[in-house]
């Protein structure tokens, strides 16, 4: 199973106007830097909760559709399903009719079951699925205890930023950070 982004968020859940009003700073000689925290800080946020903060594009691709005929969407909120493609053995691809198969966006991670099992697939990779996944297309949309962590990450490593650049972290993680990211982190039922 391969899983990456194939379009990222066309803004930030948080604004530098806002960083830096979280951080008490009233020049722009450190506009930069704060841009490249914020963008580590979402990047971070999304990483250890499993979603996407920003609408973005991904694409999921497994080698067959397991016998239970159920792909996991491991990255959400999925907000659609734009394709699902097959490769046959000799690499021709086939998209797949949305009738023949049906998402769950209420489970985490989101579900897609399928009718049948395609046969005939290639080896490795032999289905694609892209689609959409993030809470909205503005930071308007973003769960504000999300983008409280961003913040908060973003004053961490400001402070520190004389030892590492946006580029090395994260370094550390401050006290809280992840009892506001709690209620996102996944869960698992044993």
């Amino acid at each position: 199973m391969t899983l990456f982004r194939t379009a990222g968020p066309e803004a930030e859940p948080v604004s530098v106007a806002d960083a830096k009003a979280h951080l008490r700073i009233d020049h722009d000689s450190e506009d930069e830097l704060i841009a490249g925290l914020i963008r580590a800080a979402r990047e971070e946020v999304e990483q250890t909760i499993g979603l996407a903060m920003l609408e973005q594009g991904w694409r999921l691709a497994v080698d067959a559709v397991p016998e239970s005929g159920v792909l996991l969407l491991r990255r959400g909120p999925v907000r659609e399903v734009a394709s699902v493609t097959l490769y046959g053995s000799e690499g021709e691809a086939s998209l797949v009719d949305p009738g023949d198969y049906q998402l769950d966006t209420l489970s985490r991670p989101a579900r897609l079951h399928f009718a049948g099992r395609p046969p005939g697939l290639r080896a490795m990779n032999g289905v694609e699925v892209d689609f959409t996944a993030g809470f909205g297309e503005a930071a308007t949309d973003v769960p504000d205890l999300l983008k409280r962590a961003v913040l908060t990450l973003v004053a961490h490593w400001y402070e520190f930023r004389a030892g590492f650049g946006a580029e090395d972290q994260p370094v550390s993680h401050p006290d809280g950070y992840r009892r506001l990211l709690s209620a996102y982190l996944p869960r698992r039922l044993d």
